[in-house]
């Protein structure tokens, strides 16, 4: 597993198709979400993103603040139907929160968590910031972390 961080400049046009494929399959076809996933923000952002055989597998954008909110952001958080099980999502997040600490320390990070994953995010500090929500047709919450503190390894690349 090979695990990358870039801006959007450095992306390479491969690995820029790659990760809009992987969330267009997860997204819009799989979840059945139909909105418009290139929103302008992914140039602003940072990419996280696990390359396996050449094959992405793990992927999340991190947002500086007062692009989505006023707080930083992560989002667009996917792990490859390959892939899942194997608790790399749970590695992803550890290693988003670590870039987001590297890249913007002591900011509170805002996230809109779909519901069903609310225990998944409390688990690394996540709290409840607003009553649910529909987006796309799948129940969401806002969640904050009040000031991420990375942990020693994984390193943000």
């Amino acid at each position: 597993m090979e695990w990358h961080r870039k801006n959007f400049d450095a992306l390479s046009t491969r690995d820029l198709y790659l990760l809009l494929s992987a969330r267009s399959e997860v997204f819009v076809a799989e979840q059945r979400c139909i909105y418009l996933d290139p929103d302008g923000k992914d140039m602003q952002a940072h990419h996280l993103y696990a390359l396996d055989g050449g094959q992405l597998a793990a992927y999340l954008r991190l947002l500086p603040p007062g692009v989505s909110y006023r707080e930083a952001s992560i989002g667009r958080v996917l792990t490859g139907m390959a892939h899942r099980g194997q608790g790399l999502g749970q590695e992803l997040l550890t290693r988003g929160l670590a870039c987001a600490g590297a890249l913007w320390p002591g900011a509170a990070l805002r996230i809109g968590a779909q519901l069903y994953l609310r225990k998944f995010y409390a688990s690394f500090g996540f709290v409840e910031a607003g009553e649910p929500f529909d987006e796309d047709g799948i129940p969401h919450i806002e969640m904050l972390l009040s000031r991420p503190t990375p942990p020693s390894p994984p390193p943000c690349e």
